[in-house]
């Protein structure tokens, strides 16, 4: 892990000498605690640079989800894109040394290291905002654990999670480059319990309104995502339910489904963000946009495959458009659109799906739930008799189209990606290349 380690010190370091007005020359290659974070500005300071990172165009600024969508579509999608590292993953023929997956493994410890840091010092925040910046911390590094676990290991519910490897717990500060710093990778069940231990405490740390920042209502809605990974009905039925009645707006007001579909996906937040990560011109690529509108690089063509499971008069697939011959998805239009992490939807169909699984009405019956979303795209309201599993996962598959929830749905429902298997190793990235040169106490995943 040497070269992430270094990469990692690198960009701490930006973060805490970019305010300073002398130009600091001396080579540094470790960070002094005591030199880096002193006030509680400084945390601060430190913090908001975490955001940055986390929202990094490869990682949560969109490009990991592009990459779950390419691994895990079922000609739904084309790929017209010249990058080789992309059209790998669509082949589900990804080598070691693809450069994406190198960049997005980097992309998620430079945010865990950042979030490390801020935890590291926050003894010396101000006692009004302690709570508050170690609950945003801890959502930024379990978000970043939990995305990690997706993507370079095996799904929960594949053999057993206690033996299963995982991906390594760095849970403090990254300054220095010793031995300790090449570290093994954890299993599956201990990254899911750290990252539940952390959303829970940041669920009771954060405030309910924070702005654009984390919110308890956003740590409850990642909870209900880790949850529901986990085949967890109960617990992520009630992180859900928690997440819709606590979750506010960036302007304070409770949290309600956008007047129609495509309002959800405006460029800045919306009434339905429950979390979004800030996008602006001087922040990096939305990696979204980037490959999924046609006035960027227009990389990914939506197939009658996908265009065909919605009813002729369903609103969602009116934001689909035609150029040239070529379909493509109209929800990422917007250049520096912000990347609408958590909406109210989602939660929706999570509190749904779970109470029909689960034969219960907790917050709402599963029926009024479904009939909330499909009102809300034009179409005619089910009727109890009407309401099956398959509805409700259908619902989800449509709302969530394109937004990199596809990968997780096929593994967590156990379906096939063509003749692969839900639990197929081409499913999985491969521990990258350069991350096992420089670091011998890392294993490669199976098939690799």
């Amino acid at each position: 892990m040497r070269n992430n380690i270094v990469k990692l010190l690198i960009l701490s370091s930006l973060i805490i000498t970019s305010c300073s007005k002398e130009l600091n020359t001396k080579p540094t290659t470790a960070i002094s605690e005591a030199e880096a974070l002193k006030t509680s500005s400084d945390v601060n300071a430190a913090l908001v640079g975490a955001y940055t990172d986390f929202g990094a165009s490869y990682f949560f600024g969109g490009r990991i989800f592009l990459e779950a969508d390419l691994l895990g579509d079922n000609n739904e999608i084309d790929w017209e894109g010249t990058y080789q590292q992309l059209t790998q993953m669509h082949n589900k023929a990804i080598p070691v040394e693809n450069t994406f997956v190198a960049n997005s493994w980097l992309a998620g410890y430079t945010a865990i290291n950042d979030a490390n840091n801020v935890l590291s010092a926050v003894s010396i925040v101000d006692t009004t905002a302690r709570d508050r910046v170690q609950g945003e911390a801890k959502f930024l590094r379990s978000a970043s654990f939990f995305e990690l676990v997706k993507m370079y290991a095996k799904d929960w519910n594949d053999g057993n999670p206690a033996n299963n490897p995982g991906v390594p717990l760095v849970l403090t500060p990254t300054r220095e480059i010793t031995s300790e710093s090449q570290v093994k990778r954890n299993t599956v069940a201990e990254v899911y319990q750290q990252v539940i231990t952390d959303l829970t405490d940041a669920e009771a740390k954060l405030p309910a309104a924070n702005g654009f920042f984390a919110t308890k209502g956003a740590a409850a809605a990642m909870l209900a995502r880790v949850y529901l990974q986990q085949g967890d009905y109960n617990n992520a039925l009630l992180a859900a339910d928690r997440s819709i009645k606590e979750s506010v707006t960036v302007d304070g007001n409770p949290v309600e489904l956008a007047g129609t579909f495509a309002a959800a996906f405006g460029e800045k937040n919306t009434p339905e963000d429950i979390f979004a990560v800030q996008v602006t011109n001087s922040s990096g690529i939305q990696g979204f946009n980037e490959f999924y509108s046609s006035a960027q690089r227009g990389d990914v063509l939506i197939l009658d495959t996908h265009l065909n499971m919605y009813q002729p008069n369903d609103d969602r697939k009116n934001l689909f458009y035609t150029l040239s011959g070529s379909t493509y998805s109209g929800k990422f239009e917007q250049l520096y659109g912000n990347v609408h992490t958590i909406r109210l939807a989602e939660m929706l169909l999570v509190r749904a799906e779970c109470n029909f699984r689960l034969g219960s009405s907790v917050g709402d019956s599963p029926l009024n739930d479904i009939n909330k979303i499909r009102t809300r795209a034009k179409l005619t309201p089910l009727s109890e008799g009407q309401l099956t599993l398959n509805e409700i996962l259908k619902e989800r598959r449509l709302e969530l189209a394109f937004e990199g929830f596809r990968l997780d749905d096929v593994k967590r429902l156990k379906e096939n990606v063509g003749n692969l298997p839900w639990n197929s190793p081409k499913l999985i990235f491969p521990i990258p290349a350069r991350e096992i040169r420089a670091n011998p106490n890392l294993t490669q995943n199976e098939g690799y």
